[in-house]
């Protein structure tokens, strides 16, 4: 059927409604609906995990964080170690600089900046580096002095006279002792005492060690690059702030006169064996001398060993990490040492103490114990007193020298000396010096000091003829080389040389005919003055010591 036409619905509701629109195809407008909020956070979407794997998370997570703590505990521990290590290390420089200063007598007034640089200088390395004197030859002596101080028994008179050499170039450390009671000039003087009263002399006449310095250079054909003076608190006080030293005691000590204090007596008493000895009781270990069958020798060897134990314990962990042991121990040296070391010096030496073997030190003490002794007992006259004291046994420092140059090879030495006994040379002595005893003097120092036993001396009409000068006169024939040099340099003598016309030398004088001795040695009255002190006894020397209150 098909559809009604439009009107026709009109006709037939017109009256009783309104016309209805019937719903048709066609497009309707778009109906504008007022938007919802969008919320601020999104809504995430919801996932499901298993709970092994949530476990797994949480493992990992844990994991992560604890790691994460401890790394920031170990970055948070380097800086507090790193802070201390450099707050130590400035304070060490500071002490040290302040410490040096306050020692070095001839120490100039400097700046701030000046400080502060020199103090940076061992952390900022310089382009110029600093030299020791006497390093560019290739050896450092420094000579050691040990008083008891002002104000002690003793005073300013130096127990101790050693010298310290260092050679640079092997990084070899040797001591040589001198004994307290070496004879020697007082400066350029001819007025002499002993080697213990020029320190005491030299305060007094405000040149401080410089007495004290030319001496030891005359007698060891040394030049003394520094020296440092030590009293003995300061030595008591250091062994005590590194918590005493190891020591082994070779004898039984019995010693009822000792020094004490106010000029008094006191008993020291230590039984053969290992000890860790205090300050104290290594003071009196190192003084002691009357209960010593060397002597003052057996002394020297004693401070010679303690300060080998004070270096190694020095040098241990135990100290070298005790920060409150090296300031105590900076402290003493301030206040109980002088020397002419600047900071710079101190730093240096510390740096090569790095590479010289501190382990084997050569040890050599000048004694007169022995018949072959450098050095030999005898005395002067003071009034009535007879005042003991040593000297040279040959009459001159050219041995002493000899061994002092020599120190760290002294087989040279050796090997001379058997030289010498291998060429056996005979030897004749006429004697011209105008001073009978003379001759004898002369025959036993070869025969006991040089080993040589082929001697003889010869009277004749020439030993009524004085003459100024010592000679020697070599036969032709002879080859004894090793021979004639000894006498040359330690009589001293010259040899009696001339020149020809070619050029060639030759004696000035020739052996009689009807001399076959090797050498011919005239005494001159040059040798009198040398050859001047009676030669006594260890025995003298000791009772002498014995009798009197000895420092």
């Amino acid at each position: 059927m098909g559809k009604a036409p439009l009107n026709f619905y009109f006709r037939m509701d017109g009256i009783r409604r309104k016309p209805t629109i019937p719903k048709t195809e066609s497009i309707q407008a778009p109906v504008i609906q007022q938007s919802q909020p969008i919320p601020y956070f999104q809504k995430k979407e919801e996932l499901y995990i298993p709970k092994e794997e949530t476990i797994s998370e949480e493992k990992i997570e844990k994991k992560f964080q604890k790691w994460r703590w401890i790394r920031k505990s170990l970055w948070i521990l380097f800086l507090i170690v790193t802070i201390s290590i450099v707050s130590l290390l400035f304070f060490f420089l500071w002490k040290t600089y302040a410490t040096t200063k306050k020692m070095n007598v001839s120490e100039k007034q400097t700046t701030l900046s000046q400080d502060v640089k020199t103090i940076l200088a061992p952390i900022i390395p310089s382009a110029n580096k600093h030299f020791l004197r006497g390093e560019s030859e290739g050896r450092v002596n420094i000579l050691l002095l040990g008083a008891a101080g002002e104000n002690k028994p003793g005073g300013n008179l130096t127990d101790t006279v050693m010298v310290m050499s260092i050679d640079t170039k092997n990084q070899k450390v040797a001591l040589l002792s001198l004994p307290r009671d070496f004879y020697v000039p007082i400066g350029e003087t001819n007025t002499f005492t002993k080697l213990n009263s020029l320190y005491k002399i030299g305060i007094a006449q405000n040149k401080g060690v410089d007495l004290t310095k030319q001496a030891v250079e005359k007698i060891t054909g040394l030049t003394i690059n520094y020296y440092m003076a030590v009293n003995f608190d300061a030595f008591s006080k250091i062994i005590d702030n590194i918590n005493g030293i190891n020591i082994t005691v070779e004898r039984d000590i019995y010693d009822a006169t000792y020094p004490g204090p106010n000029y008094s007596y006191e008993l020291f008493a230590l039984k053969k064996g290992t000890y860790l000895l205090g300050g104290d009781v290594a003071l009196k270990y190192v003084r002691e001398r009357h209960d010593d069958p060397e002597g003052d020798f057996g002394r020297a060897k004693r401070q010679q060993q303690v300060i080998q134990a004070v270096k190694s314990r020095m040098f241990s962990m135990q100290t070298l990490f005790n920060v409150f042991a090296i300031s105590k121990v900076l402290d003493t040296l301030g206040n109980n040492i002088k020397t002419d070391m600047s900071f710079d010096d101190i730093e240096q030496f510390i740096s090569l103490s790095k590479h010289v073997d501190t382990q084997n030190i050569t040890n050599v003490v000048v004694d007169a114990w022995k018949a072959d002794s450098l050095l030999k007992v005898s005395h002067v006259m003071v009034g009535d007193v007879r005042a003991f004291i040593l000297v040279p046994r040959i009459g001159n420092y050219s041995e002493i020298q000899d061994l002092a140059i020599n120190i760290f090879d002294q087989a040279e030495m050796k090997r001379r000396q058997e030289s010498i006994q291998q060429e056996d040379a005979s030897i004749e002595i006429i004697n011209q010096s105008g001073n009978s005893p003379l001759a004898n003097k002369i025959k036993k120092l070869l025969n006991e000091k040089f080993g040589m036993k082929k001697v003889t001396i010869v009277n004749s009409e020439k030993s009524q003829q004085t003459i100024s000068e010592t000679i020697i006169i070599a036969n032709s024939n002879t080859s004894k080389i090793f021979t004639l040099d000894e006498l040359i340099k330690k009589l001293p003598a010259r040899i009696a040389l001339k020149k020809t016309d070619e050029g060639t030398p030759e004696n000035i004088e020739t052996p009689t005919s009807e001399s076959a001795s090797d050498i011919i040695i005239k005494l001159g009255s040059d040798l009198v003055d040398i050859y001047k002190y009676e030669e006594d006894t260890m025995q003298d020397l000791q009772s002498a010591d014995d009798n009197q209150l000895t420092l």
